[in-house]
């Protein structure tokens, strides 16, 4: 695994490599990351993150939903200092973790809000969502596509439930009128099993309250890769 995280964190290997340190000491403490997960830290949580860098656009403001420890989110600003990362996230005492992290790795492009997604429509608008270990897809999507400019990206980091989500998701995706919706997998190569993702690209109606009014002419299609 050395190898690997060298390749995919290059240059910012030292950072990251005080953020697993901190996530092994504090964030087991504080109940963030449970004690049998030190063991796979690298490919399970940091390297299997990572590798989303590579399917998002340069210089995209992105919202991590529900940060939790900081995965995807605090991963993604190292290995991608050009993002302006918003790491959304309820509960206090992770806002907390997540403040001490950035100020200790010295992450300039982050900020933390403490809130629900469903509560920051209107006052926050990005390119790029992102969420791991939320909620079901067709719940997601009610929190994160309002947030998304039109035609923005919602990139869910699933498992191997991955494609029966975006069928149990169908009917509200048509609701908020998405442009198409995809399943991507990223990392072959780099970790034993790449990472599984959903993206759902946001239709191009006027975002009202919390939900999404698309145009009548407006459906969601849908395609598969690999």
């Amino acid at each position: 695994m050395g190898i690997g995280r060298e390749v995919v964190f290059g240059d910012a290997l030292p950072v990251a490599e005080r953020y697993a340190a901190f996530l092994e000491t504090a964030g087991v403490e504080r109940g963030l990351i449970g004690p049998r997960e030190t063991d796979r830290l690298w490919e399970r949580h940091l390297i299997n993150c990572a590798v989303v860098a590579d399917v998002i656009p340069p210089d995209a403001r992105v919202v991590d939903v529900g940060s939790g420890a900081g995965l995807p989110g605090i991963v993604l600003a190292i290995v991608r200092p050009d993002l302006r990362i918003t790491l959304l996230e309820p509960l206090l005492r992770r806002t907390t973790f997540l403040t001490e992290c950035i100020e200790m790795l010295d992450l300039r492009n982050v900020d933390v809000r403490r809130g629900r997604a469903e509560d920051m429509v209107g006052e926050i608008t990005v390119d790029v969502a992102t969420a791991r270990a939320v909620a079901p897809l067709k719940r997601l999507v009610t929190w994160a596509l309002p947030l998304l400019r039109p035609g923005g990206e919602l990139l869910a980091l699933k498992g191997e439930r991955a494609a029966v989500e975006l069928d149990e998701a169908e009917t509200v995706l048509k609701r908020f009128g998405v442009q198409s919706t995809e399943l991507l997998q990223v990392g072959r190569g780099m970790v034993d099993s790449p990472t599984t993702l959903v993206r759902v690209v946001a239709g191009r109606g006027e975002v009202v309250g919390r939900r999404q009014r698309a145009p009548r002419r407006a459906k969601g299609s849908r395609k598969r890769s690999s």
